[in-house]
């Protein structure tokens, strides 16, 4: 008990970890799961003390948990998935999803048959499986590397909707070869169309109860703390009831259960994504490490290069790499809109994931109980496919990218809720200083100003959950709530603290006439703006005074100290820009440390009066800007 107890911690603790060090080093978080699961697992155990073990852990309950967490991560990618995204990628999506799904299939089967030196059945099968591209790995890279609109929604969706696809495609091909040994006359025509409805029946499935909750949740059916466990419970539930039907059609309908919700109006969903985000998470982390560590040493083996066996397996994977990915992307995109940088973009983009890992090891042993003696080296080869592409393509993604021109913003940029006088100075100077910024308010005589300064903007409310949808939010990292009113300044932060952080959320500090018992909880708002922390209507009446924004720019020869000796005693530093467009903001809680090449905003009084020694009135300095 106590050996499985610290099994469980120990894949909990390398897991989380190895997904902050990828945090803090830019690295591929799959890379450094499955390098912690080999050392905790085969590497350890030729060390004489085998970390974690998961056969003797888990036993028979191994093989359903991760189909669980497949399941689990499969319906949050559908979450993520707006039908409104297809607008302009939709076609590409189509093509990748049917001629790219045929033409990769047949492509790695041939590469799997004639480099890897699989059997043909083996060969067929691995060759569906490889369809997958992983969106647990694709959609970080996407977000590390700041990739355009288009490239960004065709991988994504790619990488979501092949994931089932794939699994499906594996499914005919066991079952064909499965059927031929029992029946040798048998044809595809036996196997496929039946496969066929059972994939469509369980699509069904899963688009009915996405629409039961979508029905219950609103109507108070359910209460408010049991939504989290009542749709989780349903996903396995539906999961299940698919697996029924036939293997691995479960994903099948996650994945549509999850796409019907996310495109449903499903009012309790936002409610619902820290939730969801977190056990993906979880699901990601625990799955590889458990994957990595139930690699034996002879399994291993099969990938060293210096051997014959690993020589081909190595070739096999250069293969997918330059061959089987590349030519499947742009025979499907042929006559399509999307611009040639960009379809070279999505041919080299292809990582893989748990789904490939997962579903190879299932199939591995079911082709070995049919005699085929290659299924036992699938387990092997598909961790070489996922190491070999996350490594090629995680560490590329950004070169690639800038090469092709598809990088989209990548200055970190600001988004300021509310439209008035002190907001829209601030947008124009973060606009001269070249950071994205947009202005949100429901209000379009409010935005007025902004439109006649030619500032971006959104006309909507930004708590509103379609604004999700017609917004796009990647390109800002910091949230200014900047409205008139405190407590929805700190509704805002507080509803957007866990998508963008809670140390990137900023608000104007309380009013000083504000009624202590009153006070909104330090817990729920942003950090406040300003070491002073002025409030709204400090703000506002200091506007109104004239008080106005400078940008003093820092060298070498001309410091901090020199740049306020230059500002009035009462200007307020707001923030600093570093050179690479970093922004770090003043704050009641946090002063960032100035150095040569920051440019600093201050917010000062529109004029600066000094004395000389006998009191007589000196002319105003103009601080440095940038």
């Amino acid at each position: 008990m106590e050996a499985q107890s610290l099994m469980l911690a120990a894949i909990g603790v390398l897991g989380v970890g190895a997904q902050w060090v990828a945090w803090r080093t830019g690295w591929p978080a799959i890379v450094l799961m499955l390098a912690a699961g080999f050392l905790a697992g085969p590497v350890a155990g030729e060390l004489g003390y085998r970390l974690i073990d998961p056969e003797a852990a888990f036993g028979d309950l191994l093989e359903p948990a991760i189909n669980i967490g497949v399941a689990l991560i499969l319906f949050e990618g559908g979450l993520s998935l707006d039908l409104r995204e297809l607008r302009h990628s939709g076609n590409a999506v189509y093509r990748l999803a049917t001629v790219g799904v045929l033409v990769g299939w047949a492509l790695g089967a041939v590469a799997a048959s004639q480099i890897a030196g699989l059997a043909w059945p083996v060969a067929i099968l691995f060759g569906g499986i490889l369809i997958v591209t992983g969106p647990t790995v694709v959609v970080p890279l996407l977000r590390q590397a700041t990739v355009q609109t288009r490239p960004n929604a065709i991988l994504k969706w790619e990488g979501i909707v092949n994931d089932p696809i794939g699994a499906l495609c594996a499914v005919i091909a066991y079952e064909y070869f499965r059927f031929l040994r029992e029946a040798p006359e048998a044809s595809l025509v036996d196997v496929v169309p039946p496969l066929i409805i059972a994939a469509i029946i369980a699509g069904l499935i899963g688009f009915a109860a996405a629409r039961l909750i979508a029905y219950l949740f609103p109507r108070g059916a359910i209460p408010e703390y049991l939504k989290v466990p009542v749709l989780f419970t349903v996903v396995i539930g539906v999961f299940v009831l698919a697996n029924l039907i036939e293997h691995e059609l479960g994903l099948v309908a996650v994945t549509v259960m999850g796409v019907t919700l996310a495109n449903s109006g499903f009012t309790s969903l936002r409610s619902i994504h820290p939730f969801k985000e977190n056990v993906a998470i979880l699901a990601v982390s625990g799955i590889f490490i458990l994957l990595a560590s139930s690699l034996t040493v002879n399994d291993l083996a099969y990938l060293n290069p210096m051997e014959v066996v690993g020589r081909r397996f190595w070739l096999f994977v250069l293969a997918l790499l330059f061959l089987v990915r590349p030519l499947t992307v742009l025979i499907s995109l042929l006559g399509s809109p999307v611009p040639w940088n960009e379809r070279l973009f999505i041919a080299w983009i292809a990582p893989r994931g748990i789904v490939l890992v997962a579903v190879s090891g299932l199939f591995a042993l079911r082709l070995s109980e049919l005699g085929y003696n290659d299924g036992q080296v699938l387990t092997a080869l598909s961790f070489a496919v996922v190491v070999a592409t996350v490594i090629a393509h995680g560490f590329t993604i950004d070169l690639v990218a800038k090469w092709l021109k598809v990088k989209g913003t990548t200055r970190p940029g600001i988004l300021i809720v509310g439209s008035t006088p002190w907001s829209i100075a601030l947008a124009k100077e973060m606009q001269a200083l070249k950071a994205p910024i947009m202005i949100v308010d429901p209000s379009w005589q409010s935005l007025g100003a902004a439109r006649r300064e030619g500032l971006p903007f959104y006309h909507g409310e930004i708590l509103n959950e379609a604004t999700e949808h017609n917004l796009d939010l990647s390109p800002y990292q910091h949230l200014i709530a900047a409205t008139q009113n405190e407590a929805y300044n700190t509704l805002v932060c507080n509803e957007f603290a866990h998508e963008i952080g809670r140390d990137s959320v900023y608000q104007l500090g309380e009013n000083e006439q504000g009624d202590d018992k009153n006070a909104l909880p330090e817990a729920l708002r942003g950090r406040a703006l300003f070491e002073s922390g002025f409030g709204v209507d400090e703000v506002a009446e200091r506007q109104a005074q004239g008080w106005v924004f400078r940008k003093t720019k820092l060298s070498d020869e001309f410091d901090f100290e020199q740049a306020q000796e230059k500002l009035p005693d009462s200007a307020n530093m707001l923030l600093l820009v570093r050179k690479s467009g970093v922004l770090r903001f003043f704050t009641h809680a946090a002063r960032p440390e100035p150095k040569a090449g920051d440019t600093i905003l201050s917010f000062s009084p529109p004029q600066i009066k000094r004395q000389n020694a006998e009191g007589t009135p000196l002319p105003s300095p103009k601080p440095q800007t940038a």
